[in-house]
């Protein structure tokens, strides 16, 4: 139990040393706002990259991973969405963000760090090849369901394809895809720098989520929260623990990363959706402040499932 608080105690603390920052008025928003801004265009994309260029690809791909992963996520998305406009009796818009906040997995803040520390380099490739199939499924459902009632099905269409295309993390997936079949891995000064800025990513994406779980804070809609977190840390790895490692039996690093991967807390994306459209604000940011805080502890239990320690 030492071993798996040693474990996810450097992830968190990172987050809490970011919170306790902005508490205290070190840090403001408009520099929290450039941090992110920097992360999103430059240091994740750079991150993606060099897992990517570094991974080794299996000869035969488990298709049972993504199923294990999306089985899950649609599962517990339905149930969000069904239990807040039924026994929550909420607005439809509410019950759209309850079921977006559920179905969106903090991965690349919290679960990347958590998963290299558990599996190192052998977990690069599933990592990379869940955030590539995740991003644009999730992007896609949550565009549909939040603009679909708002713009005619081309303008959707047209808004979603540019979106994706443009959109930084999918770059660098395409050019880190395009690399790895035509064998090049940066090396030399380019690949210099690319591991350079690849290390400000992980510190600094968790430094920056305590920032914004600041601003964001613990608004309303707490028992609506508490039942998407349980959701959200709970039943999504225990559907993604049953078919990953009874079901299909993968290899130990894909069963990890998959369960862990599920197992994050509610992503800060569902609040930014909220607030764009002005609909569930209150329960998307309590969701990802609660779930956060209690994958603290959740994070220790799944990794004790899972062996590691």
């Amino acid at each position: 139990m030492l071993e798996l608080i040693l474990l996810v105690v450097p992830v968190f603390g990172l987050v809490a040393l970011g919170y306790g920052a902005a508490l205290l008025g070190l840090i403001g928003e408009k520099a929290n706002e450039g941090l992110t801004s920097y992360l999103f265009v430059i240091g994740a994309p750079a991150l993606i990259l060099k897992l990517l260029t570094s991974a080794v690809f299996p000869e035969i791909f488990p298709w049972g991973y993504w199923i294990a992963y999306y089985a899950g996520m649609a599962a517990i998305w339905i149930a969000a969405t069904l239990l807040t406009a039924t026994v929550f009796k909420r607005s439809h818009g509410d019950a759209v963000i309850a079921g977006l906040a559920a179905g969106q997995a903090n991965t690349v803040l919290i679960g990347i760090p958590i998963i290299l520390k558990a599996y190192g380099e052998q977990a690069a490739f599933p990592i990379a090849m869940l955030l590539a199939v995740n991003l644009p499924i999730t992007m896609t459902t949550a565009t549909l369901m939040l603009e679909g009632t708002r713009a005619a099905g081309s303008a959707v269409f047209g808004k979603l394809v540019r979106g994706l295309a443009t959109h930084p993390l999918i770059i660098a997936m395409a050019f880190g895809i395009g690399a790895q079949l035509l064998g090049i891995k940066p090396s030399g000064p380019l690949g210099t720098m690319l591991d350079m800025v690849a290390g400000t990513t992980i510190p600094l994406s968790l430094i920056a989520l305590g920032l914004s779980l600041k601003t964001y804070g613990v608004r309303a809609d707490v028992p609506v929260a508490l039942m998407i977190t349980f959701l959200r840390l709970i039943v999504h790895p225990a559907i993604a623990y049953a078919i990953a490692h009874h079901v299909f039996a993968l290899p130990p690093a894909w069963t990890g990363t998959v369960v862990l991967f599920a197992a994050m807390p509610a992503g800060i994306n569902a609040y930014l959706f909220a607030a764009r459209y002005g609909q569930g604000v209150g329960i998307a940011s309590t969701t990802v402040a609660l779930s956060t805080l209690l994958a603290v502890f959740s994070s220790i239990i799944w990794l004790r499932v899972l062996g590691i320690g």
